[in-house]
């Protein structure tokens, strides 16, 4: 899983900015928005967010207000259950050979990898709602269309 870092957190960032701007309400918000946003490539996070639609983590919405948005609480979604979304398992760190690789580095990986999933785990995105308001940062609120001539 650590070899896979990258997608991992591209997946923790989208589902994070799909949790502060859209939530799980009526409101959602569409793939070209969310790839400004983190500054990627809409193409780019394409296949992110239909892992994560395929593992109901969001909801996909079709229409001219379409986009996506939580297809769950965010206190009911697990870091770790994002990750293993998106990261294959046999997207597995590979030792090189050698004794040392064997006896230290390989131990060590797999210490690494049990408390980065254990801590992954722990975290929901509700956690990571709660850390952006600590930072003051605060969700858009939508305003309703003024159509005055």
């Amino acid at each position: 899983m650590l070899l896979r870092r990258d997608r991992a957190l591209m997946a923790i960032d989208i589902v994070l900015d799909v949790a502060f701007h859209a939530g799980r309400g009526a409101e959602a918000t569409g793939a070209a928005g969310i790839a400004e946003r983190l500054g990627a490539q809409r193409r780019g996070i394409e296949p992110v967010l239909q892992a994560l639609s395929r593992a109901a983590i969001l909801e996909g919405m079709r229409g001219p207000k379409g986009g996506y948005r939580l297809a769950r609480a965010p206190r009911g979604i697990a870091l770790m259950e994002i990750v293993e979304a998106v990261v294959e398992s046999d997207d597995a760190f590979v030792v090189p050979n050698g004794r040392l690789a064997e006896v230290v580095t390989a131990p060590l990986w797999g210490e690494l990898d049990g408390a980065l999933r254990e801590k992954l785990a722990q975290l929901t995105v509700g956690d990571l709602l709660r850390r952006a308001a600590q930072a003051g940062l605060r969700r858009p609120q939508t305003e309703p269309l003024d159509f005055a001539i």
